[in-house]
């Protein structure tokens, strides 16, 4: 029987594998050489851009199949951090009328520790390769 904190974690793995998967395609629509601009407007050095798109998009995609978990979930809360002290700690938490705060940020990263911290084995490619290497390892 699954239990209730299987099914949440399963439901917040998926909707933060989404919201960073949408994010990360944005940025590849909107150019990677745009973002690369963007991070240096910022005084940011631009190749962070390009880290931050891949991690976005890989990394949605790495926690909506629930593959690399942890690992996923741990780099997505570096990229979180990141955006809260340089893009957004300025504006305070709700914004400041010309730019948005950090709220939404700050929620994005708690999901992404406690998936960091947990994992999340819920219909996940994780649970298979687990059991996968217990076969291997009885043998």
């Amino acid at each position: 029987m699954v239990q209730k904190y299987e099914w949440s974690l399963f439901i917040l793995r998926v909707v933060l594998g989404i919201t960073f998967f949408i994010h990360g395609l944005a940025k590849f629509q909107m150019g990677l050489g745009n973002v690369a601009g963007w991070f240096e407007s910022m005084g940011l050095m631009g190749f962070l851009g390009y880290a931050v798109a891949l991690i976005e998009l890989l990394g949605g995609i790495a926690l909506i199949l629930g593959f690399g978990t942890q690992v996923a979930s741990a780099l997505i809360s570096l990229v979180m951090l990141g955006a809260i002290f340089t893009a957004k700690l300025s504006a305070g938490f709700m914004g400041n009328g010309q730019s948005a705060g950090y709220e939404l940020d700050l929620a994005l990263l708690a999901m992404a520790v406690a998936l960091t911290i947990t994992g999340s084995r819920l219909y996940a490619m994780d649970k298979m390769f687990e059991s996968v290497n217990k076969e291997k390892a009885a043998a």
